[in-house]
C-alpha cells in the first residue's frame, strides 16, 4: 500500500472552450492519455492516490461528469482536493459531494483522510501572487490593496485547515500529511501561517500545486524547511507520472 500525489489535471472532456489557449504546452498534448497509462503502470488497488485541486474546468457536476468518470476508473482509492478552477465545489457542500460519490471518491475539506496511522489533511490554500512589480529583473514593489485582498482569503483558508487538523485529532491522530492546492508561500515568502501550522502540528510532509508551466516551478518551498518536506506535484512538473508520498 502507497500513498501518491498529483495535482492540476484540468480535464475538459465536456469543456474544450474553456480549456482553449490555456493548455498549450506540448506536454500538455494528450496529458489525459499519458497521466491514465502512467496511473495503470504505478498504482494498484490497494494505493491510494491524492489529486491536489484543479480537477476539471467544468462550472458545475453536469459539465464534470465525463472528467468524474475518467477520475473514478483509475486505480486505487482517489482523494480529492479543492483547487481554485473547481467550479462544481461550493466549500459548503463538501458533505453532498461525499454522499454523492461515497465509496468512489473522497472529497477533502473541513475534514481528513486516513492513510494508516497518518491523517491526511488540507484545503485549498492562498497566497498572494501579485502584482509584482519589477525593476532590473528584482521585485521592488507589489500592490498592496490587492495583498490585503489576499490576506483575508489567506486567514479563512487556515482555518479551514485547522478545522481538518482538529478533526483528525478528535479522532486521535498525531501524525500529518498537509495537503494544499496553492503553494505555502509566494516568492516573497519563505514562511506564512501554513508553513507555521505544519510545524506546529509536526506535519512530515506538505503537499502542493498550482504552479505549473515552468516559469512557476519554484514559486515556493522545495525540500526540507524546518524540518518538513515540501513537494511540488503539478501535473506538468511531474511529467504526469504521480508522485510517490509514502
Amino acid at each position: 500500500m502507497s500513498l501518491y500525489a498529483i495535482g492540476d489535471l484540468h480535464l475538459h472532456f465536456q469543456s474544450p472552450l474553456k480549456a482553449r489557449g490555456q493548455l498549450t504546452s506540448p506536454v500538455w498534448q494528450n496529458h489525459e492519455e499519458v497521466f491514465r497509462r502512467s496511473c495503470e503502470k504505478l498504482l494498484s488497488p490497494e494505493d491510494t492516490l491524492v489529486l491536489v485541486g484543479d480537477h476539471s474546468w467544468g462550472r458545475n457536476l453536469a459539465e464534470c461528469e465525463k472528467d468524474f468518470a475518467y477520475i473514478r476508473a483509475l486505480p486505487g482509492r482517489k482523494v480529492l482536493l479543492r483547487g481554485n478552477h473547481d467550479m462544481f465545489w461550493d466549500a459548503k457542500k463538501t458533505d453532498a459531494l461525499n454522499r454523492l460519490f461515497g465509496g468512489e471518491l473522497f472529497f477533502l475539506q473541513n475534514n481528513y483522510a486516513a492513510y494508516g496511522e497518518y491523517a491526511l489533511v488540507g484545503t485549498k490554500g492562498y497566497t498572494f501572487e501579485g502584482p509584482f512589480y519589477l525593476r532590473g529583473g528584482r521585485v521592488v514593489d507589489w500592490d498592496r490593496e490587492e495583498e490585503a485582498r489576499a490576506q483575508k482569503l489567506v486567514e479563512r483558508e487556515a482555518g479551514r485547515l485547522r478545522a481538518s487538523v482538529e478533526a483528525a485529532r478528535a479522532d486521535g491522530y498525531g501524525k500529518f500529511i498537509v495537503f494544499l492546492h496553492y503553494p505555502p508561500t509566494n516568492i516573497l515568502e519563505r514562511n506564512s501561517v501554513f508553513t507555521a501550522l505544519a510545524e506546529e502540528i509536526g506535519a512530515e510532509q506538505v503537499i502542493y500545486a498550482h504552479c505549473h508551466g515552468e516559469s512557476r516551478f519554484h514559486d515556493s518551498l522545495e525540500g526540507r524547511h524546518h524540518g518538513i518536506a515540501y513537494r511540488l506535484v503539478s501535473g506538468d512538473y511531474l511529467r504526469w507520472m504521480p508522485q510517490k508520498i509514502l
